[in-house]
């Protein structure tokens, strides 16, 4: 069996490369407190011209994932070769879903793609200590929500941000 200590992570890499790469910062910072073992680091897709080759590649990613982590953004809804499977492997694999929105909306907004509606996820805005709360307490609430069959989206009340003094 494997150990499952990996967070991956699927974005627009044409559009939202620079939010991807802050998360990568943050975690190699050594004055932040923000622990991300990247499922990306295990291999890199070596035919990138063959989707099935890709595909492959990300399986294994998947298989060490314990989380999924969705970076959306404006074009992220109109992604369907690669984006879309991804988010349908963590639904199918049960990965705890992550969606973070890069305009900084707290909750489901015109920019979700179709694939997660009606989907276990919390949805929460791009800042550094709300994504660490999130990798560090949704995993356990969606575990609740999957026992209680609570199958929907959510999001983190006013509160939790104020408590995080996230605004």
């Amino acid at each position: 069996m494997t150990y499952r200590n990996k967070i991956y992570v699927a974005f627009d890499g044409d559009s939202d490369m620079s939010y991807y790469t802050m998360l990568e910062a943050w975690a190699k910072n050594k004055n932040v407190d923000f622990e991300f073992y990247n499922a990306h680091d295990l291999n890199t897709a070596r035919d990138s011209s063959k989707e099935e080759s890709i595909k492959r590649d990300l399986r294994i990613r998947f298989a060490n994932s314990k989380l999924f982590i969705l970076l959306i953004g404006e074009h992220t809804k109109n992604l369907t070769k690669f984006v879309k499977w991804e988010i349908e492997m963590a639904i199918k694999l049960q990965l705890p879903i992550i969606a973070v929105n890069l305009n900084d909306s707290k909750t489901p907004d015109k920019f979700e793609p179709s694939s997660l509606k009606n989907q276990l996820a919390i949805f929460i805005p791009y800042k550094l200590k709300i994504i660490n709360y999130a990798i560090n307490n949704w995993p356990a609430r969606d575990h609740e929500h999957r026992k209680n069959n609570e199958i929907e989206n959510y999001h983190y009340i006013d509160s939790v941000y104020k408590k995080l003094e996230l605004d």
